[in-house]
């Protein structure tokens, strides 16, 4: 584990702060929102000021992972921005965005697309009112002009739609995210819709065009477009909204997103949930899971609470990043045009939104005991028509499924791990240059890979998952045996790793021994 740490090696760059060199580090994979904070808090700049940084010369430096490093001989500048700089900048960025519209609509050449539409619909219905067309030519036009429609939408749509945003730690919109109404088009085969249902599908082996069509699938499949009266065109863009504000951290990404929302479908499958529960149920379910993470930040609540952050701040210490990923879910529900839930009665949405909070809350970990505890006070009696019972066991999906990566495959278990710490090694190297606590879990020079997941297998997921089992006995074989076989593997790991040190321990007192 100790060799393997340096490829997690941290970014350094040097500031000229009131005349004195701040060193300040930083990962590759930090957003440029984390830097430019970072950057703040380390030239005793408010979290929250729009910032640039100069080089020695002047010229402005990008604020991102890539940016160039400097010396202790070359120090960079952060210079806070003014309210006029700030308007020239969203000046300037307007007119771009005006412009690009105006060239878009001349690349596409929308009006001139309606025209062949229009022009094409009279020729066909004429040649069918005089001449009368064949079934197979009636059926080929149909197609013909259904494939025109579809390009004159897309093509109006990717100049006319509404840019989509980001949102930033303090709820202001970010950069404008691009919009495209549709992604291509994936036709999954009969072994991939199989696949699907199963905790041994490997999410690795997915483009995100491809999550987006298999996710898209899963609607359908378990009828919720049709139990909601989803257009499915909203369908496509909510979850392209989606996936745009999951962040690229290394863990808490939009393939994790996927692999939540993947168990969970196989898991209503496995379980029959639908048999036991409402569609109104499975629903709150799928989609409590696809925007359990929004925009996480790739910091957990004990960072955001110890550096006093504005989410930290504004949700008074209280499962910050939680209610933060509910309040992104739902800025983003309620744009028109993402509003999967438009045609759910007012009445029901509010409770189906309170569901939704209810389960995305239930995913800090901090709640890991109170809940299990619940559960398994009801489960030897569990009750599908209590409210109270059903409500519960929803919330103990939701952690399943958050948490299940141990239960795949280990060939699709064990890269996770990997991008797990990688994404605390991230977060404990901001601790230390922020002088702030560092859990020992999170410590690149403390923990190694059996370390970090005897003790989570042991305590955490096969106790949780063993309770599941009674109400749900079909589960054992697919999902807690593997749980067991990958508690095995990291303490045959572990046993390694300690005869190797003692070893290695033996070998240099034996060495000292020989000196003397």
């Amino acid at each position: 584990m100790g060799s393997s740490s340096s490829s997690y090696a941290p970014r350094t760059i040097y500031l000229d702060v009131d005349g004195k060199v701040q060193k300040v580090l930083f990962s590759r994979h930090c957003s440029p929102c984390d830097i430019r904070e970072l950057l703040c808090s380390s030239s005793k700049i408010p979290r929250n000021t729009a910032i640039m940084v100069v080089d020695p010369e002047g010229a402005m430096v990008s604020i991102d992972p890539t940016m160039p490093l400097n010396t202790p001989n070359s120090l960079y500048k952060v210079v806070p921005l003014s309210t006029a700089q700030l308007g020239e900048r969203e000046e300037m960025f307007q007119s771009v965005f005006s412009q690009v519209a105006e060239q878009f609509t001349r690349a596409f050449q929308i009006n001139e697309l309606k025209t062949e539409v229009t022009s094409r619909l009279l020729v066909l219905e004429k040649r069918v009112e005089l001449e009368g067309l064949k079934a197979v030519e009636i059926e080929k036009c149909k197609n013909d002009l259904k494939r025109l429609r579809d390009e004159m939408d897309s093509r109006s749509a990717r100049v006319n739609c509404p840019c989509k945003y980001s949102f930033s730690d303090d709820g202001r919109k970010l950069t404008p995210r691009r919009d495209v109404p549709s992604y291509p088009k994936y036709t999954l085969s009969r072994e991939t819709i199989e696949a699907l249902k199963k905790p041994t599908f490997d999410v690795w082996h997915w483009e995100h065009n491809e999550m987006l069509s298999c996710m898209e699938y899963m609607y359908h499949d378990l009828g919720l477009v049709k139990e909601f009266n989803m257009n499915p065109i909203t369908l496509k863009r909510w979850l392209l909204a989606i996936q745009e504000n999951y962040r690229n951290n290394p863990f808490h990404n939009f393939r994790h997103c996927f692999c939540v929302s993947q168990m969970m479908y196989g898991m209503i499958h496995l379980c029959n949930l639908k048999g036991n529960l409402t569609l109104t149920d499975i629903g709150i379910l799928m989609t409590a899971a696809v925007c359990h993470d929004l925009d996480h930040p790739g910091y957990n609540n004990a960072y955001q609470i110890n550096a006093r952050t504005e989410l930290a701040v504004r949700y008074n210490d209280i499962s910050p990043l939680e209610n933060h990923h509910c309040a992104v879910a739902f800025q983003i529900l309620s744009l028109p045009e993402c509003n999967i839930f438009a045609n759910v009665d007012p009445e029901a949405f509010k409770e189906m939104r309170q569901a939704i909070i209810t389960l995305i809350l239930a995913t800090d970990m901090a709640k890991h005991g109170d809940i299990l505890e619940s559960f398994k006070h009801k489960v030897d009696h569990f009750d599908f028509a209590n409210n109270e019972h059903v409500s519960c066991l929803k919330m103990v999906l939701i952690k399943c499924c958050d948490i299940s990566n141990e239960v795949r495959p280990a060939e699709v278990a064990e890269p996770w791990v990997d991008c797990l710490l990688e994404e605390y090694f991230m977060q404990s190297d901001r601790e230390k240059s922020e002088g702030l606590p560092v859990a020992p879990f999170m410590d690149r020079d403390k923990v190694t890979k059996p370390t970090a997941q005897i003790g989570f297998i042991k305590f955490v997921l096969i106790p949780m998952f063993e309770t599941v089992m009674r109400l749900f006995p079909q589960i054992e074989e697919i999902m807690v045996q593997p749980l067991r076989d990958s508690r095995d593997h990291y303490e045959e790991l572990k046993q390694i790793d300690d005869a190797l040190s003692e070893g290695s321990s033996f070998m240099t007192k034996f060495r000292r021994l020989e000196k003397t």
